[in-house]
């Protein structure tokens, strides 16, 4: 496994430089040539903003015109990477991750399980999903997150919003995010020590410009406002 806080491949960099250049104002139409069209709302139908790499849903290869649902199972090869949309729902996907959006009676987006891998997303309205990984189990609402994980470890970040974040295997650790500006980034660990399974972290691999980028598919804007330059951290050191 790649160390955490590594930057991803190519393709993300070139994602970041791209928004970091001004994509989301007059140069529209070069962010069009380079990701298919110009950030904003996906048209009714559309599940998929941009695919790079092999990309699955439920096993069959995925491309442009794959609508992904309630019930699907989306995975991306290592050095792949999908971004797209569920209901009022974002994510960026990265490579060799596996994510399960389980189907709810109401039909609406209620729980992400992060089987492996790494996922950025925004989640709108007053409702509480649930993201569960390997070592923990996590509730947020009107959020901006990144997650992280393996077997032994989650690594989770409140971007914005509130997150109740509990350990799996230790119910006496829990805590309550809630963050303006990736203000407390966190470790859930699968073997912690009884109440102290959940432990600060640092900020990593994941950036202001993507978090503007998939809440313009869903007809949002993330609640901070950041420069337009090169910009791929907070504003504020963490311990």
């Amino acid at each position: 496994m790649k160390p955490w806080g590594e930057l991803d491949d190519p393709r993300r960099r070139i994602l970041i430089q791209a928004l970091a250049a001004g994509f989301f104002s007059s140069a529209g139409n070069a962010a069009a040539q380079l990701f298919g069209r110009a950030p904003g709302k996906l048209p009714a139908g559309q599940s998929i903003y941009r695919v790079a790499g092999r990309v699955t849903v439920n096993s069959q290869e995925a491309t442009l015109q794959t609508r992904i649902m309630p019930g699907d199972t989306v995975e991306t090869a290592p050095n792949a990477e999908v971004i797209f949309a569920v209901a009022e729902e974002a994510f960026l996907l990265r490579g060799g991750s596996r994510m399960v959006i389980e189907k709810p009676p109401s039909g609406l987006t209620t729980a992400l399980r992060l089987v492996t891998g790494k996922i950025l997303s925004v989640v709108g309205g007053a409702r509480t999903k649930r993201i569960i990984t390997a070592t923990s189990t996590i509730g947020v609402r009107g959020t901006g997150v990144y997650t992280e994980t393996d077997p032994e470890q989650t690594y989770f970040c409140t971007c914005y919003g509130v997150a109740d974040i509990a350990a799996n295997n230790d119910p006496s650790s829990r805590e309550t995010v809630t963050a303006t500006h990736h203000d407390k980034p966190l470790y859930i660990l699968a073997k912690g020590k009884a109440g102290a399974s959940i432990r600060r972290a640092p900020f990593i691999n994941h950036t202001d410009q993507e978090l503007a980028l998939i809440e313009s598919l869903v007809g949002r804007t993330p609640p901070f406002v950041f420069p337009m330059d090169i910009y791929n951290a907070p504003r504020r050191d963490y311990p």
